[in-house]
């Protein structure tokens, strides 16, 4: 043997080492892991298990019977969101899942605490579990377990969807027409001016949505379109919903608008702070587009022109100080509920990103025990935490400059501040 293949020979046994010694690190972090997600699961189920008991004594007996025990599973949910920085709906369903992973899945939580499968492949079963007959479980459960601790959670989930089918006593049809019932559309806000908007609709009709698209974004590129397949499919889709614009039309006249040319066939009524220089075309300082965040002034500036009717809001660029509020809007609301929404942004609740003109204007000290109707004890609240917000041992102090000091019924102190100037 040569001197090269001996050191070769070493080397390759010295990185054969130090990979045993990462994979295994790596396993074991993840089995630690797998311990820990087993515990929250637990500490949750029982956290519920509490709420559930002690309803009838934490939350008054105004509350209808019927809600009172959603109310008092709410408000624990709400104080472990808020020791935690998590939203208070993660906390909610994470609670949802542990109940049925605890009660209804032990031997997946048993399987999950030795470190065998991962909370994502627990988290799998229990989806797909939820909608499995009570008669088929434990057959469910039997079959679904093996696969998950010797798979990974991709194939899992192909698995488990088989013999979801399999099990279930109910037609395939029965169930597509009753999970039409929850068609619905989303918006989540991007960067840098941009945002996904989520259709949930049948397979046919998500199927045909994309059929269109690609054949205009296809005829479009035929003509010589220099965008993009992907571009000229969201501008298709855009033009479609907002002109009319269909593949005929592209056919006929082969180029798709642009979107700018589309975003002038949107009439809304929004809200636009804009800072003065920037309408002044000084700056190119962002707007801000209630709902979203900041916006380009150019966009801005569009959207304002072919709105019918919006509250345009001039702000000191240097220190944000409102300068003018516009009074041209659909619904003019009072001058005070304006001031207090625009200061809190959203429900002061900590974590809560209900936008404030979705909130109530809530009293902090209560009419009845004279409290004033005034800037600085007005606050925007969601429905749900100005409830919350009356249950005992929940406490909310207004301190000048708009702070607000909440005290959870364990004790726990949390600070929210006004919305910050975006400027």
């Amino acid at each position: 043997m040569t001197e090269t293949s001996s050191a070769a020979i070493r080397v390759g046994d010295e990185y054969a080492a130090q990979l045993a010694e990462f994979s295994d690190e790596w396993a074991e972090l993840h089995r630690q892991q797998a311990v820990l997600d087993a515990r929250k699961a637990r500490l949750l189920a029982r956290s519920a298990a509490y709420a559930d008991a002690f309803a009838d004594s934490v939350v008054p007996a105004a509350f209808p019977p019927a809600e009172r025990q959603a109310m008092s599973r709410r408000s624990t949910c709400a104080a472990l969101a808020m020791a935690t920085r998590t939203p208070e709906q993660t906390v909610q369903r994470a609670t949802n899942d542990a109940e049925r992973l605890v009660n209804d899945a032990p031997s997946v939580l048993a399987s999950l605490e030795a470190g065998r499968i991962s909370a994502r492949h627990a988290q799998t079963i229990i989806d797909q579990l939820n909608d499995v007959p009570a008669a088929g479980r434990a057959v469910f459960l039997a079959e679904v377990l093996p696969v998950a601790e010797e798979s990974t959670n991709a194939n899992l989930r192909r698995r488990a969807r088989v013999l979801r089918e399999r099990l279930h006593p109910e037609s395939i049809t029965a169930r597509a027409v009753r999970s039409e019932a929850d068609r619905r559309v989303e918006i989540e806000p991007a960067a840098d001016g941009m945002a996904w908007v989520h259709l949930f609709t049948t397979v046919p009709i998500a199927q045909g949505i994309i059929e269109r698209i690609e054949t205009a974004a296809a005829e479009s590129r035929q003509a010589g379109d220099t965008r993009i397949c992907a571009q000229l499919q969201a501008d298709a889709l855009a033009a479609l919903a907002l002109t009319g614009v269909t593949p005929d039309d592209v056919m006929s006249s082969p180029v798709l608008p642009h979107p700018i040319e589309v975003q002038e066939h949107i009439k809304p009524t929004v809200q636009i702070t804009v800072p003065a220089l920037s309408m002044a075309g000084a700056s190119d300082a962002p707007a801000m587009l209630d709902g979203y965040g900041p916006i380009d002034p150019e966009t801005a500036a569009r959207i304002a022109v072919n709105a019918p009717s919006f509250t345009r809001i001039l702000v000191q660029p240097e220190t944000g100080a409102v300068l003018s509020v516009g009074r041209h809007q659909y619904r003019v609301p009072a001058d005070l509920q304006r001031a207090v929404r625009l200061r809190d942004g959203t429900c002061r609740a900590p974590g809560c990103g209900r936008r404030a003109r979705a909130c109530d204007l809530d009293h902090s000290v209560a009419w009845e025990d004279g409290g004033t109707t005034d800037v600085a004890n007005l606050a925007c609240l969601c429905r749900h935490h100005h409830r919350m917000k009356h249950l005992p041992g929940w406490n909310l102090d207004h301190q000048p400059g708009g702070v607000l000091e909440w005290t959870t019924p364990d004790g726990k102190q949390y600070r929210t501040e006004p919305d910050p100037a975006p400027f």
